[in-house]
């Protein structure tokens, strides 16, 4: 199996298992994962709050103000959805935990109105 098929096939498993997301929201955590972690002086274990602050910078850089949208779009409403997604990931072999890791670590960390519309910070992009 190639490496693609097997990509392909973790993805299939994962859309079925958790239909209220789409194929790119799990995408879109693992790269945010990445964009943290390339923002470390070194590789170390990252928190909920910190993937999901990334989720967030990630999203208005590369989405601008529809960046709420395009994550309504693929599921993702809250900081919630991107645990449950992590814990999906975790699941399937993609992702790795901590003993300490739980669901509660992304419960209530920001409201997505705030963050992505009240709070945008205009000029982010330029």
């Amino acid at each position: 199996m190639t490496e693609v098929q097997f990509a392909e096939e973790v993805l299939e498993r994962l859309t079925r298992r958790n239909p209220q997301y789409q194929g790119k929201a799990y995408g879109f955590i693992l790269s945010a994962l990445h964009y943290v972690m390339d923002g470390l002086e070194g590789p170390r274990h990252i928190s909920g709050a910190e993937l999901a602050q990334g989720v967030r910078a990630l999203a208005i850089r590369e989405f601008g103000p529809m960046a709420r949208t395009v994550l309504g779009f693929w599921g993702i409403h809250s900081t919630e959805d991107v645990g449950e997604i992590v814990f999906a990931l975790v699941e399937t072999g993609v992702l790795i935990k901590e003993d300490d890791d739980s669901l509660d670590d992304f419960r209530e960390l920001f409201d997505f109105e705030t963050a992505f519309e009240r709070d945008y910070p205009w000029g982010a992009g330029s």
